[in-house]
């Protein structure tokens, strides 16, 4: 509806802001006690979140929904090397590492279209690849400093708020992106889809997309905590193949047989890699007991 990409991103990240700010200010739930070390200490896992989402409302606006989401299967994948690349070193098992080979086929077998080749919107598939590279680098970095802020009770840095924080400074992040590549055009752009939509259709659709963004991952984020990383992993796996069935169905975009195929091979590879990954750490702890 609206032709700038960056400015939507920022915007659905400030219906997240109000929502959580009438949280804390009506006492609902208790507002962060952070100084200015801690803020500090967020602020790259508010980057790389601000990159991550960007890059999703990105490649999804300059191709296919369904297209993105096959891409960010791939995700895994750049979470391994990440893991590997970056110390401390997060060394999988060898299975794990094998699972990842079904993700790339898939993802590849995805990209070929009958009588036609391999057939890649490279734009889009440039941006998915950004927004997995940042969200493999925010786990990489993030875990340690969520675990101490959750760990210090004072500071009332639960689930919730942890996401909370970070998504305010993915806010303040994203806000520079917006001046430097669409500020120029944004009126220009925003009158035309005005003329097209009307103000509320899209002023609706874009605090509708924000705060549905904003409670999944709020809710993720809880729910991840409560219930584990493979049950957490199953509901992922099932959320990416109803976006893509669903957006195949709304957007009516073509679903070839390569497309279904690969898309559902490199699903299951990442669900198996999660499993294979999660079951090497729940090793150790049972030859402890």
């Amino acid at each position: 509806m609206l032709h700038a990409h960056w400015f939507l991103a920022a915007a659905q990240l400030v219906v997240g802001i109000v929502w959580s700010l009438v949280m804390w200010v009506t006492g609902v739930r208790k507002a962060p006690r952070l100084t200015a070390q801690d803020i500090a200490s967020c602020i790259p896992i508010g980057l790389f979140a601000a990159l991550a989402h960007a890059g999703s409302v990105l490649a999804s606006a300059v191709g296919a929904v369904s297209f993105a989401q096959i891409v960010k299967a791939c995700e895994p994948v750049f979470a391994a090397v990440v893991g590997v690349l970056i110390p401390p070193a997060d060394i999988k098992p060898m299975l794990a590492y094998l699972m990842l080979l079904p993700i790339v086929g898939g993802v590849g077998l995805a990209c070929i279209k009958e009588g036609k080749g391999v057939d890649i919107n490279y734009t889009a598939f440039a941006y998915a690849s950004m927004a997995n590279v940042a969200a493999a680098l925010k786990g990489k970095l993030g875990g340690s400093v969520t675990k101490a802020l959750k760990g210090d009770k004072n500071k009332n840095m639960d689930a919730a708020n942890v996401y909370a924080v970070m998504n305010i400074i993915s806010f303040i992040c994203t806000v520079p992106m917006v001046i430097i590549t669409e500020m120029s055009t944004l009126p220009a752009e925003w009158n035309a889809a005005v003329a097209k939509h009307g103000t509320y259709a899209l002023v609706y659709n874009i605090v509708l997309s924000g705060f549905c963004f904003y409670i999944y991952n709020e809710f993720a984020f809880a729910f991840t905590a409560q219930v584990g990383a493979v049950t957490s992993s199953v509901l992922n796996t099932a959320k990416r193949v109803i976006i893509i069935v669903v957006s195949a169905v709304v957007f009516n975009e073509a679903m070839e047989r390569n497309t279904v195929l690969g898309s559902a091979i490199a699903i299951v590879g990442t669900f198996a890699y999660s499993l294979a990954s999660k079951a090497s750490t729940a090793a150790p702890k049972k030859k402890t007991a």
